[in-house]
């Protein structure tokens, strides 16, 4: 049984690689109801049953316009499924003080802070504290007989002392989880800091998830806090982002975010970004993704977490009055201790190992680079080493006040390389921050931006690589509405390229857009994300984590691989099958959804929650989850290695109904559904 599970999966692994990369033949350019869909996949993260109805009831053109303005959208559902996660609404700073990071947790301890009263707080920071000097304690080393006597356990006896000791936390997590609520709370405030900042290690998911029944937010976020502050940071900022392309209806928002962060890409594992990002995708990207280009632009130049990611915070000028050593009017307090660089800047520079005892200020080169070769230009955009030398000169000064504490920008003229720039053959005068100002207009002005621009949003709505001519009338939309997004938007979308038959279904689903799409097609209910995000971890694509400022590629080429695709299959059938946790999926609700769609071809407008008939369930499956549009190949392969021996099982066995769960799983994981 199990040889032929395996076999069936290397079927289907085969039929979805030659799907995915095969050239659609048909046609049907005029067809309104593949418009529809065709629409819906690229300006969605996916159809949900009955949306393609929906949209020809709207009209195409008409839905595209309402998505094109979000804000005439309804979003208050929406925001009622963020409530629980309260850091999403909070400052940088008070999400710094109260998940604090170790610095602030450090200044605590030298009494440079004062200690939280609130009692959450309080337990935070006394768990924060114990962690610090635990680790003071072992870069103290052990002795040398300590050494030897370690090298003496038998690794046996170590193993049963740790599973002795979980097994008295184990004791202890089932006690607390027979409490109400507010009086587990009160418990677990109670502890020893130590039993406190270890409660949710090495438990199975199903404790940590009744362990936290019934909390409220603050109450869970500081059990959470208790070991890792960081990851409830991290995990409500991946949550959100997970739940809004799920279920909001704005939808062309979700995607114009997600593809705005990746263009302007920071990455949150690096030092004080894990609590910038929050307030950088928030407060900057997604209230301007459908704004003038112009204000996105210099949005992100100025937010904190771009100014950390790619350095430019310690940017110097040579000869400004820091460098030169002139005295200033106080301390410099916007120094704090570097932490280690996740991004190395192009070209290579000596190995920072090799010169710790040099001094860290100088000019910085990376945020010059990056932003005329992944922001702006292109990397053919015309620009030489010597204008990004300038424009590195031109942005000395922008910096930020104590990143650590959740500061924000701001620019120090003691910093700030003196005299006028030459950039792109344009002289700068010299103005101070006004320099940088302009060398951003500038940017975002260029024929060349127009142009890299266009092509960008062309890859992510049409083709890995779009029509040139596509490329050139939204260039010509970008310079003449002066950078207006939701232009260039709009004249894509009713472009001829948009809706050639060869665009449909032409391009392949990232990991993101895989997972978020079968949600969405499956209607499954999401109450908890983080075992999905696991799973984007595990295909490759953990969100906010691409550490290069190139971002995630959206081309086929990088996410195809056999394994790749088993990856996908899995995941396919453990949601459908809901052994996923975190994710249930009702198979009757959906089959209800086909059954009642007009064009599933059924006699009635009612169906029964299970269908009887191996046949007609991949049927009603096929057209709920594939709008219909399925290859021969397919839906032979399912029929004959599923359908059709199920069939004959249940010709001794009248009751059994069909296996829709493994129906829909191998449909999630078909080609058709990998593509878009």
């Amino acid at each position: 049984m199990r040889r032929s599970a395996i076999g069936f999966a290397a079927l289907m692994i085969v039929v979805t690689a030659a799907g995915v990369y095969a050239k659609k033949q048909k046609t049907s350019a005029g067809d309104e109801r593949r418009l529809a869909l065709h629409a819906l996949e690229r300006l969605t993260f996916g159809p949900r049953p009955g949306d393609v109805e929906a949209v020809m009831a709207k009209g195409v053109d008409r839905w595209i316009d309402l998505q094109l303005h979000p804000e005439r959208i309804d979003n208050g559902a929406m925001q009622a499924r963020l409530s629980g996660y309260r850091t999403l609404q909070m400052s940088t700073r008070d999400i710094v003080f109260s998940f604090p990071p170790a610095p602030v947790a450090r200044a605590v301890m030298e009494g440079r802070l004062p200690m939280p009263a609130d009692a959450y707080r309080h337990a935070i920071y006394a768990a924060a504290l114990d962690r610090i000097e635990q680790k003071q304690e072992q870069k103290q080393g052990p002795t040398a007989a300590e050494n030897a006597a370690a090298t003496a356990v038998k690794p046996a006896d170590l193993t049963g002392q740790q599973q002795l000791a979980r097994r008295e936390a184990h004791r202890e997590i089932n006690d607390l989880i027979a409490l109400s609520p507010a009086t587990r709370m009160q418990r677990i405030l109670s502890l020893p800091v130590a039993q406190q900042r270890d409660l949710l290690q090495g438990i199975p998911y199903p404790t940590r998830q009744a362990l936290l029944a019934g909390l409220s937010p603050e109450q869970r976020e500081t059990v959470v806090a208790l070991n890792h502050p960081e990851a409830v940071v991290d995990g409500e900022l991946q949550a959100g982002k997970l739940l809004r392309a799920v279920y909001s209806d704005r939808q062309l928002e979700e995607v114009l975010t997600d593809f705005w962060f990746n263009h302007f890409n920071v990455f949150i594992g690096k030092g004080s970004d894990r609590y910038l990002v929050t307030a950088y995708e928030r407060d900057v990207i997604r209230p301007r993704v459908l704004g003038k280009f112009r204000d996105l632009l210099i949005a992100t130049a100025q937010s904190p977490a771009m100014l950390f990611y790619l350095d430019n915070w310690q940017s110097e000028g040579p000869n400004s009055d820091a460098a030169l050593g002139k005295p200033g009017p106080g301390p410099r307090p916007y120094w704090t201790r570097r932490p280690a660089a996740i991004y190395r800047p192009r070209p290579p520079q000596p190995n920072p190992q090799s010169n710790q005892q040099q001094r860290r200020s100088g000019l910085n080169e990376n945020y010059a680079r990056e932003l005329m070769e992944l922001h702006t230009l292109g990397v053919n955009g015309g620009y030489t080493q010597h204008d990004v030398t300038e424009v590195a000169r031109v942005f000395t000064g922008w910096t930020l006040e104590q990143p650590q504490q959740g500061g924000g920008f701001v620019f120090r003229p003691r910093l700030h390389e003196p005299g006028d720039k030459v950039v792109l053959g344009h002289r700068i005068r010299a103005s101070g921050e006004e320099e940088g100002l302009e060398v951003l207009r500038l940017l975002a002005h260029q024929p060349a931006t127009a142009r890299f621009i266009s092509t960008e949003l062309a890859q992510r709505f049409v083709a890995d690589n779009p029509p040139q001519p596509l490329v050139e009338a939204m260039a010509k939309t970008f310079i003449a509405s002066d950078g207006d997004l939701r232009e260039v938007l709009r004249t894509m979308f009713h472009s001829t390229e948009f809706r050639a038959p060869q665009a449909y279904r032409s391009r392949v689903k990232t990991p993101f857009e895989f997972v978020v799409s079968s949600l969405r097609a499956t209607q499954a209910e999401v109450s908890d994300p983080q075992p999905l995000l696991f799973m984007l971890n595990k295909m490759g694509q953990p969100l906010y984590g691409s550490q290069p400022p190139t971002g995630y590629s959206t081309r086929a080429d990088v996410w195809v691989n056999s394994a790749a695709l088993l990856d996908r299959m899995n995941f396919g059938l453990a949601l459908a099958t809901n052994r996923l946790p975190g994710a249930s999926f009702n198979p009757g609700q959906l089959m209800n959804s086909g059954a009642a769609s007009s064009h599933a071809g059924l006699a009635s407008a009612t169906a029964p929650t299970e269908a009887a008939d191996p046949y007609e369930a991949q049927r009603v499956l096929e057209q709920v989850l594939l709008a219909g549009d399925v290859s021969t190949q397919t839906h032979d392969t399912i029929e004959q290695r599923v359908v059709s021996p199920q069939l004959a099982a249940q010709a001794q066995d009248a009751g059994r109904p069909a296996n829709v769960n493994v129906i829909a799983g191998l449909l999630l994981g078909s080609p058709e559904f990998q593509r878009k």
